[in-house]
Order: structure tokens, then C-alpha cells, then sequence
């Protein structure tokens, strides 16, 4: 199904606008596909103007920038730690900009649109060094106080 970004056709308040014209080609959007962690896959995609745009299915590495030398690195992704734009990305393992991606160089924050610009460029935290993924905490859960019966 087609994404239609025009003009919609209900004013704030409610009211309806009349269309003036049709819907136009150049109207219509393409629906959202994410970066996923995996082996490198790309898909080219044909913009206006006989364009195209890269974007990246799986991606298995990253550019890291270290802001203390400026010197830039390819890194292994090891996983997605955090994302701002969705909690549930990070079980997905789901790049996108923003996201705090842990790499063998350590803790990095995405700099650039995987799905707008076919790769993956961090920048390092301050401080951050490579560590495994740490399980979640649990608190020991209280005995029951009553027996169950049945």
C-alpha cells in the first residue's frame, strides 16, 4: 500500500478542504525498513531526479570515530545497548540514529541515517571502553508469607 504524504484533507480544527487537484507520483512516500544487525546488506532505491539512495538491511560494522585523536575506525557491532526512538529496537537489535551501539571499540552513539545513507558512522563515548554485555539485575524475589491450598 502506498504512503501518500500531501496535504491532508481535514483542517486542525476539524473543517474539510476542498482538494484543489489530484494526488501527484511525487507524493507518494516509501514505507520504512530498518537496519538490523547482521551480515552487510544493501538495497538501492530510486529517488526523484533518477537518483538513487543507499540503504542498509543488515549491518555488521560501523565507522568509529574517537573524538580524542579524530582518527576513525571500521569496528565489528557487537549490539544495540539503547534507543531513544523506540525500547523495543534494542531487543530487535534495530540501528538507527541515536542508538548507543556497543563495538569492539567500545560504547558508541550512531551519528548517521542507516536508512537514509546505506551506512553506519558512531562516534566513541568519553571514556568508554569495550566490555561484555552484562545481564540484567534481578532482585531476589520475598518467600510467600501463606501457603496455598488447594
Amino acid at each position: 500500500m502506498a504512503l501518500w504524504q500531501g496535504r491532508s484533507r481535514r483542517k486542525s480544527t476539524g473543517g474539510r478542504y476542498r482538494p484543489f487537484r489530484k494526488k501527484r507520483k511525487f507524493e507518494i512516500g516509501v514505507e520504512q525498513q530498518y537496519a538490523f544487525l547482521g551480515p552487510q546488506k544493501v538495497k538501492l532505491y530510486r529517488t526523484r531526479g533518477r537518483n538513487q539512495k543507499v540503504r542498509i538491511l543488515n549491518a555488521e560494522f560501523a565507522n568509529v570515530i574517537d573524538p580524542k585523536t579524530g582518527k576513525t575506525s571500521k569496528s565489528k557491532i557487537v549490539t544495540v545497548r539503547e534507543n531513544p526512538s523506540n525500547p523495543h529496537f534494542v531487543t530487535r537489535n534495530i540501528i538507527t540514529r541515536g542508538a548507543v551501539i556497543l563495538t569492539e571499540a567500545g560504547l558508541a552513539k550512531v551519528r548517521s541515517r542507516p536508512g537514509q545513507d546505506g551506512v553506519v558512522n558512531a562516534v566513541l563515548f568519553e571514556g568508554a571502553k569495550a566490555e561484555a554485555p552484562a545481564p540484567p539485575k534481578e532482585s531476589p524475589k520475598p518467600a510467600p508469607t501463606t501457603p496455598r491450598t488447594s
